[in-house]
């Protein structure tokens, strides 16, 4: 890979990132419910407030870098390191998307449901730029790719299970924290479960011819 196709694939996956971060944010602020992957940092947030969501999002795209290395051990990639100063940038991004998500209006279920439909979607084109730019693994997807490889299982399968480990994990933290009440998980969890996959194969389909044929990069 050369320097310039590096460089334009680094670009389309820092975009991707704040759309990813972006979705997240919305999701949140309409607060019915968030996507599986942020469930325990959502949770965190909410019992630790003196620190920010994205503090906790970024705490918690780190852990799973970490996940990963202890998986694959020898053969963890080094340029996958890079996940680890790009979470980070997810954290501030993160919160950045709550202060573009604080403008639109939550005032009935109508509009709550709007933002979380439009979390949704944002976060599936987020998702779809980090998969075309094809360099670094959102770090959610690279520690079930981990789990994946190592154990032989099927990576929709593996997604699956974690998803819902990540979801009963929090379950079980908003019940110690807030005394047996379930925090952030609602219909909107349910529906980025189920329509995040199928909107991100649209927009590949939509989006990766053109953009591999726009930026010139590379088949590798």
């Amino acid at each position: 890979m050369s320097k310039v196709d590096f460089i334009k694939r680094f670009i389309l996956c820092i975009i991707g990132i704040f759309f990813v971060a972006l979705g997240i944010a919305f999701s949140k602020q309409a607060n019915l419910g968030i996507s599986t992957i942020s469930s325990v940092p959502n949770i965190l947030s909410l019992r630790f407030d003196f620190v920010s969501f994205g503090f906790w999002s970024a705490s918690w795209n780190i852990i799973m870098v970490l996940g990963q290395i202890l998986i694959l051990k020898k053969n963890f990639k080094k340029l996958q390191l890079l996940q680890i100063p790009l979470s980070f940038v997810f954290g501030y991004f993160t919160d950045f998307g709550l202060k573009i998500a604080s403008l639109f209006p939550t005032d009935s279920y109508l509009t709550q449901a709007t933002l979380m439909l439009m979390g949704v979607v944002i976060l599936a084109f987020g998702i779809s730029l980090t998969i075309i730019a094809n360099l670094i693994f959102n770090s959610g997807e690279g520690i079930v790719k981990a789990i994946a490889d190592v154990s032989g299982k099927d990576f929709g399968r593996v997604k699956t299970v974690f998803d819902i480990c990540c979801v009963a994990t929090a379950a079980l933290l908003s019940m110690i924290f807030f005394n047996f009440q379930i925090l952030g998980i609602r219909e909107g969890t349910l529906v980025a479960a189920l329509f995040t996959g199928l909107l991100v194969n649209l927009f590949n389909k939509i989006l990766k011819k053109t953009l591999v044929k726009e930026l010139k990069l590379s088949n590798e």
